[in-house]
């Protein structure tokens, strides 16, 4: 199922991009960790974040395959550690995210007026409760395997094979974290290190807690140097060539899983 267009509004946003000699994709607090080797400091025009909603209008059953996905409707939103409102929140998140990008959550449950969900903070796979009336629901079937041995990524809808491509990942000092992660933005690259587009994911590196101005969170995106492709070559992120992810940019909701595997 291919969308023919991206129409839905665009939030611009700035990139603080680290200095001369090496490039990074960030979002002020909020950083897609990446190094692409030498370059020019950072003179490009900002990028855009593409605030894409999931795909389908959700249904109270979740069909095998269907991931729903929330989308918070106010300006912040608790969380809190059981399905209960008698306790302080285990955190309080803005929305829109500091990239501009709507807040939103992978839903592991429905339970009643609550929702047991991914939650996009450290430590990696945290998971917490939020109301259901303080999100707007939506569903989709796509989800994404990356095997880091193999430098594969594969893209399923369904249960049926939607794309694979050869990927660079993480050196072995500076490794792609493995775990349960999920889309939670997508951006419009200006700087060609990256490709035309950059998924932010809702983990953290475990090795860079202060990166460039930001704080570690990895990505997927595209390079200019497809050489690196099918090796151990980033500072974390997961490197496509850039037909790959313009491919996924242009059909793919946010708020897909990523399971990354050894």
């Amino acid at each position: 199922m291919r969308r023919e267009a991206m129409t839905l509004g665009l939030v611009t946003v700035a990139l603080v991009m680290a200095a001369a000699g090496s490039g990074s994709v960030s979002r002020g607090g909020d950083q897609v960790v990446e190094v692409a080797g030498p370059g020019p400091a950072d003179t490009a025009p900002s990028p855009t974040v593409l605030a894409l909603p999931p795909a389908f209008p959700s249904t109270t059953t979740t069909p095998p395959h269907r991931h729903v996905v929330a989308t918070v409707r106010g300006e912040s939103i608790d969380v809190f550690p059981t399905p209960s409102a008698d306790q302080a929140p285990s955190w309080t998140l803005p929305n829109p995210r500091a990239s501009g990008a709507d807040q939103v959550f992978l839903v592991n449950e429905e339970r009643g007026p609550w929702l047991d969900v991914m939650v996009p903070v450290r430590p990696n796979g945290s998971t917490g409760w939020i109301r259901t009336a303080d999100v707007t629901l939506a569903s989709h079937d796509f989800s994404i395997v990356v095997e880091l041995g193999a430098h594969r990524l594969t893209v399923y809808e369904g249960d049926s094979v939607w794309d694979v491509e050869p990927v660079g990942v993480g050196v072995a000092n500076t490794p792609t974290p493995g775990g349960h992660f999920y889309t939670v933005e997508l951006f419009a690259s200006q700087k060609a290190a990256y490709g035309p587009y950059a998924y932010g994911l809702s983990g953290y590196s475990e090795v860079f807690y202060d990166f460039g101005g930001g704080d570690g969170q990895f990505g997927i995106h595209g390079t200019s140097d497809p050489s690196g492709i099918g090796s151990d070559v980033s500072n974390g992120c997961i490197r496509m060539t850039n037909e790959a992810i313009t491919k996924l940019a242009e059909t793919l909701p946010i708020g897909v899983p990523v399971e990354i595997r050894a």
